[in-house]
């Protein structure tokens, strides 16, 4: 985030906690959460962070993301099983456009 900031990149954020992922509370590993970075007029992501349970089996949506130049509608378009804490990347992924559904 700091890298788009000094390189006066307009990006969106968004951010979706751990604490509001029914299957990170279910099994008490609610701290953290996930951030997508986004570019402000094409919407494709330019980087994310996870920080919590699982994040390394995480990181590779995000990954698969940026390279194959995914927009954050995309993922946010994606079925994801529920409960599972992948479905914290797409609620973080719909907060870039205002829009999670469970906070």
């Amino acid at each position: 985030e700091e890298e788009l900031k000094e390189a006066g990149i307009e990006y969106s954020k968004g951010t979706f906690p751990f604490q509001a992922n029914s299957r990170a509370r279910a099994n008490k590993y609610a701290e953290g959460f996930v951030k997508i970075l986004a570019d402000k007029k094409t919407d494709k992501i330019l980087g994310c962070h996870i920080i919590g349970p699982n994040a390394g089996e995480m990181i590779a949506e995000g990954v698969l993301g940026i390279e194959y130049g995914a927009s954050s509608e995309d993922i946010a378009r994606t079925c994801h099983a529920h409960p599972t804490l992948s479905e914290a990347f797409k609620e973080a992924c719909m907060d870039t456009y205002d829009q999670p559904i469970h906070f």
